[in-house]
């Protein structure tokens, strides 16, 4: 009983860092998209092709999540868009609180999206809010068309999934169709966009649905 009170008491406190959260990207109208995908799902490479695609880097913000290093934000840095890197040591996802902090020192008065990359993993990132706009699932072909079913909370919490090295298609035992079935069983709802950074493929839809998304808040 002891540990269900203090796992109650962490997401409470997580929660309540969250609505604040929430409470300053809606002052600075700020869409925040939260990615959580596998280590090598190619979620910075497609964060990259994102800002190439859009232009006008002081549009964005990116917040790195890793455990240790600061690769992905130096990546990141050399798009010229303002990030800040968040290590998290042995925690394997990004907090409420952790998000908060990073907004400290940061204007946001010229951002238009905030993207968090969080620490590589499809298990905790998914139970905590961090007062972001949508969850989006980075899955990449490599990984297998049978993890909707293995890492179901990820799939019903996000509002859009992408899947990503699709050029990789002749070369795996990744079969297309069942994926989107086991998409669809976890979350009838949820979009699916299939792209290659390596060819181009759907990165026109992804940036497409992010432009969507934020005139949704207009």
């Amino acid at each position: 009983m002891a540990e269900i009170k203090v796992v109650e008491q962490i997401m409470k406190a997580n929660d309540a860092w969250a609505e604040r959260n929430r409470a300053l990207l809606a002052e600075k109208n700020v869409l925040a998209l939260n990615l959580i995908g596998s280590p090598g799902s190619g979620k910075t490479t497609l964060l990259e092709k994102t800002f190439q695609a859009m232009g006008q880097p002081e549009r964005f913000f990116v917040m790195e999540g890793d455990v240790a290093t600061s690769c992905d934000a130096e990546r990141i840095g050399q798009c010229g868009v303002d990030v800040v890197q968040i290590t998290t040591g042995n925690s394997c996802h990004i907090d409420a609180h952790l998000i908060h902090k990073a907004f400290e020192g940061f204007s946001l008065d010229t951002c238009e999206v905030l993207f968090v990359e969080n620490v590589g993993n499809l298990v905790c990132p998914a139970e905590f809010d961090i007062g972001e706009h949508a969850k989006i699932t980075i899955l990449s072909t490599a990984e297998g068309h049978e993890k909707p079913l293995k890492y179901p909370l990820v799939f019903e919490e996000s509002e859009l999934v992408v899947l990503t090295k699709i050029d990789l298609l002749p070369y795996l035992d990744f079969d297309l169709d069942v994926f989107r079935a086991n998409v669809a069983k976890v979350n009838p709802k949820v979009p699916i966009i299939e792209t290659s950074t390596k060819t181009g493929e759907g990165v026109a839809d992804w940036v497409e649905w992010i432009q969507n998304r934020r005139s949704q808040m207009a």
